[in-house]
């Protein structure tokens, strides 16, 4: 089996573009298109929640905190790691001290967290 027939790529296949070949990590860039204009994020938002009802800097806010704090008791709970990366550091760098040292680990090791600056137009 070649990494291009993994099960994992297979499944995400009409999602992934291009390869990528570091099998000890996997990288995910969280920046969605449709998110950077306010129509976007808006329809995006009702797509997710049905309406505009709760579309508010208190329910983003809420959503948000939701998701951070899901992501660590799961992590937690899996005794994964969380670090938080600031801007300009070598994250590659910081994950290797966290690799696994068993060479038949499976699974997530580290989870890091990093903030991007990203440009959102005005309405």
């Amino acid at each position: 089996m070649t990494l291009a027939d993994d099960e994992f790529t297979q499944y995400h296949k009409d999602l992934l573009s291009g390869t990528y070949d570091c099998v000890d990590r996997l990288v995910i860039n969280a920046y969605y298109v449709m998110g950077q204009s306010p129509g976007g994020f808006r329809v995006w938002w009702r797509e997710l929640f049905g309406s505009d009802d709760d579309w508010d800097n208190t329910h983003l806010m809420r959503f948000a905190g939701r998701f951070g704090r899901r992501a660590r008791g799961w992590a937690n709970a899996n005794n994964v790691p969380v670090q938080f990366c600031s801007h300009g550091e070598r994250k590659c760098d910081l994950a290797t001290e966290q690799l696994p040292k068993s060479a038949d680990f499976t699974g997530v090791f580290l989870i890091q967290v990093s903030k991007a600056p990203a440009a959102v137009p005005a309405a």
